[in-house]
């Protein structure tokens, strides 16, 4: 699927749910956010619809997303459903990590290749701080349990003025411990917590500042991160900068949201119903088909729009 500015659209981020057991302070208002109720959330069986339909239209590369996509019951199901569509050729998790420990090797089993960790502190402290109801040790033992099921795995770093700043350099040791690659990603002002993403915001630009890295090219062009090394480790330093480097002229994504809203582009309100069309039995082809055509050329966070959905309710 080609939009009209050129872009192959071959990546589909799906959201399985917007729950999640952590609360973080950038992501998810201290109280939480409404569960929405069943009948407003895709069901599995529509969301297999809706990738089987978006393989037919080109897509190879899925990833599950939440909230925290392993709360939702019958994970395991959908990944291996996915995994036998004979297009689909990488299918991966973004996570919090917390349930990592037990489902990293019935989640291989079932066909997933990767996992992104979120991991934005070392310090047990901070980290309940960042999440408010997590505990670190349970993300490290989901690290451990992943590398040794055989899934690959990338860290996740929020990057946040003030809290981890100070720990750019180890996390960067990452690299070196788990021969992973470790992601800083730019605060994006989204949602309810646009006020603390503004305030806390830091360019990762300023990460060379207090770390020797060298440029190293990307193993796919599409990616929207800019990679670097860090002396002879085997994974990679990236920077993910979607506000003071935009990377639009690149993107090859698309998302669905868990109660079936077709996104674009993240960074915009625009939403195409897809649960109503299945539920009417209309055309999703057709449909996805255009709103890849109405994909914008690039989003406007740097404008100062407001973006109405918080990312629990969009998917990391």
């Amino acid at each position: 699927m080609t939009d009209d500015f050129g872009r192959n659209i071959n990546y589909l981020r799906v959201s399985v749910t917007d729950l999640c057991q952590f609360r973080c302070i950038y992501c998810i208002p201290e109280n939480g956010i409404k569960q929405l109720d069943h009948k407003e959330l895709l069901s599995l069986e529509e969301i297999y619809t809706v990738i089987r339909e978006f393989t037919m239209l080109g897509v190879d590369k899925i990833r599950f997303t939440g909230g925290e996509p392993l709360v939702r019951k019958g994970i395991l199901g959908l990944v291996e459903s996915v995994s036998r569509l004979e297009k689909i050729k990488d299918i991966a998790m973004t996570t919090n990590g917390a349930l990592l420990e037990k489902m990293a090797v019935p989640l291989r089993k079932s066909g997933l290749h990767r996992v992104n960790i979120s991991l934005d502190t070392l310090n047990e402290k901070k980290f309940r701080d960042v999440t408010r109801t997590g505990e670190l040790s349970e993300v490290i033992r989901g690290v451990e349990a992943a590398k040794n099921a055989g899934l690959g795995v990338k860290f996740n770093v929020v990057l946040m003025k003030d809290f981890n700043d100070d720990e750019i350099m180890d996390l960067i040791e990452l690299t070196r411990i788990y021969d992973a690659d470790v992601r800083f990603i730019e605060l994006m002002p989204i949602g309810e917590n646009q006020g603390y993403a503004k305030a806390n915001f830091m360019a990762c630009e300023e990460i060379l500042k207090v770390a020797e890295l060298r440029p190293v090219e990307s193993d796919d062009p599409h990616a929207p991160t800019r990679y670097y090394r860090y002396g002879n480790a085997k994974g990679r330093v990236g920077f993910i900068t979607a506000l003071s480097s935009h990377f639009c002229g690149d993107c090859n994504r698309i998302r669905l949201t868990s109660d079936g809203k077709l996104k674009p582009c993240l960074h915009s309100n625009q939403e195409i119903d897809l649960r109503s069309a299945i539920r009417r039995s209309e055309d999703l082809r057709e449909i996805i088909s255009a709103a890849i055509k109405s994909k914008p050329e690039k989003h406007y966070l740097s404008e100062n729009r407001i973006i109405d959905r918080g990312m629990s309710r969009i998917g990391g």
